[in-house]
This record gives C-alpha cells, structure tokens and sequence, in this order.
C-alpha cells in the first residue's frame, strides 16, 4: 500500500492468511480477529496480509482512507497492500492461484465475498476457508497451528 512491490517469497518460511478485506463490509468485524493471530501467532511464524477489494462494493476508496480505518477502527499491524480485483478478467495473479483450492466442500473458483481466507503453508500447501468461517474458527486454528508446527520442526 506504500508503493512498494512484495512477493509471497518475502515470507519464505512463514505461514500467511491472505484475506481479502473490505472496511463497509458487515464482516469487518473479522479485522479484530485477524489481528488476534497476528498478535498471538506472529512470533511462531504467521503473517497475516489483507488484500483491500472493492469487487463487491463495500471498500473504501483510497488506501490512505483503508489504511487510516484499519489502524484507527482496529489496531491493524499486519501488512495491508494495495486494492487487487478477486475475480474476473482483471483478477490478481495470486487470486488466479489461490481460487484452484477447493474448500472444505470441496467447491474451488470465484471468491464468494469479502473476508475468504487463504492458509498459505510453509510448503506452499493452501487450505480455503469462505468468507462466514471467523479467523479464530476451529479448522482454521488447526490448519493454522499444524503450519506452525512445521516451521519449528525445520
């Protein structure tokens, strides 16, 4: 969101959520959460990233406005990058990539809404979760914490 450019391979060896975030969203709430496995996880490896979407119409429209609203409303710490397209012909590459992973039905493709989470594993397996599964469910705590538990095993 500063302007610079970043890859996933910045974060070799870590586990990272990607989250494609929107600020008027009724989900926002999520934020908290997200910033609750930043903060409890990050020392163990996580970094969770949100990806600012306005594919369905309820993000802000600048990314002075997302960033001010993420670290005034939430406290936000994790990286917060510029406002990609999720779906379409003009999606992010790493969209194109991620939306190949089924969810836990099964079901791969198009992001359904804001807040659709992506556990990206140090050994580069992805684990989907749509957009109502919070931050701090059950099975995404487990994907989370057996991804985890790799990096202190290398």
């Amino acid at each position: 969101m500063q302007g610079t450019t970043s890859s996933l391979a910045d974060y070799e060896g870590r586990a990272v959520l990607i989250v494609n975030v929107a600020s008027r969203c009724g989900l926002a709430p999520q934020y908290e959460k997200l910033e609750a496995l930043q903060r409890e996880y990050g020392d163990r490896g996580l970094t969770v990233i949100g990806f600012p979407s306005n594919q369905f119409l309820q993000e802000l429209s600048t990314n002075e406005a997302i960033s001010e609203y993420c670290s005034t409303t939430w406290g936000i710490t994790f990286p917060i990058v510029d406002r990609v397209r999720v779906n379409g012909r003009k999606e992010h590459p790493l969209y194109t990539e991620l939306k190949k992973t089924p969810d836990a039905s099964g079901k791969a493709g198009r992001v359904t809404w804001n807040f659709e989470k992506f556990l990206v594993t140090p050994d580069r397996e992805v684990h989907r979760f749509r957009p109502h599964t919070e931050p701090d469910a059950p099975e995404v705590i487990s994907a989370l914490e057996s991804a985890l538990d790799a990096v202190r095993e290398e």
